[in-house]
């Protein structure tokens, strides 16, 4: 790391600690009384000190994760996932100093990593995640930087492009644990039939098996757990939507829970793969 960021990153390390302990005297004070009209002003100017501190560290840029994450902390979900009004104050406060524990989180491995530049692009500049537990090598690099480019498109809140990346990275890793068991074993496996008719045996092509085929006799052979059922509907049918040359085909509506719960998904997965993690 360049040493003239390091005052910086420990100046504001410092202002979102001393953030982080007025935002739990007011989360206990209004957790005691709601309606504390003293507590309600120090919380709204409390608020607006974390506003100024989280565009400054995201560079002005709204699609940035830490200012998204600012914003739908000021958010209450339905049950069906809709954005709703009336949040109690404390629980605002709660989630904000969530958000300021998460840029701590941060900004700390930004000191402690040589080689990010800079807390807006520290995303893009981390450490891939390890993918050791892919059996083919020439892989690995792939869904590497595959990782990282999904990440950086759903800080960027491009849905489509972040679900679509997290699948294809899911159903790589998946075919490679196939693959790797080869056809004969996962037959003895048990896994359905109808996957692993005597034809597909062999022509030995899993990569012809459908994404969800792939998935459920990954399942079956017990290679992964149950984590794929939360897939969304519109995952399922990623490729579909996108052409040979790799453009995208008629658009799926890809919202922010989609695409954030194919990543965790994935996550699911790769520690199922890799149960070391």
């Amino acid at each position: 790391m360049d040493e003239s960021l390091r005052p910086q990153i420990e100046t504001y390390l410092s202002h979102l600690d001393g953030l982080i302990q007025r935002g739990r005297q007011l989360r206990d004070t209004l957790a005691a009384d709601p309606s504390n009209p003293s507590a309600i002003a120090a919380t709204r100017a409390w608020q607006e000190d974390c506003g100024v501190t989280v565009n400054q560290l995201s560079g002005g840029s709204k699609a940035h994760w830490l200012a998204r994450s600012f914003s739908a902390a000021f958010l209450m979900r339905s049950a069906d996932g809709r954005a709703v009004d009336g949040a109690a104050p404390a629980e605002i406060v709660k989630r904000l100093i969530d958000v300021l524990e998460q840029a701590v989180a941060t900004l700390s491995r930004m000191g402690d990593d040589p080689g990010v530049t800079g807390y807006s692009s520290a995303s893009s500049q981390a450490p891939p995640r390890r993918f050791e537990f892919v059996h083919n090598p020439e892989l690995r690099p792939v869904v590497e930087q595959a990782y990282i480019d999904s990440r950086r498109a759903l800080e960027q809140a491009d849905y489509d492009l972040a679900l679509r990346t997290a699948c294809g990275i899911l159903e790589a890793i998946v075919t490679d644990a196939l693959e790797h068991k080869g056809l004969a074993a996962l037959a003895a496996s048990g896994a359905p039939a109808g996957n692993i008719a005597a034809g597909k045996i062999a022509a030995g092509k899993i990569a012809d098996w459908s994404f969800d085929t792939r998935l459920a006799v990954a399942e079956r052979a017990g290679l992964i757990r149950g984590g794929c059922a939360r897939l969304p509907a519109v995952a399922r049918t990623y490729r579909d939507h996108t052409d040979a040359e790799g453009d995208s085909g008629p658009k799926a509506t890809v919202s922010e829970r989609d695409a954030r719960r194919a990543g965790q998904v994935l996550h699911v997965v790769m520690r199922d793969l890799d149960p070391g993690r």
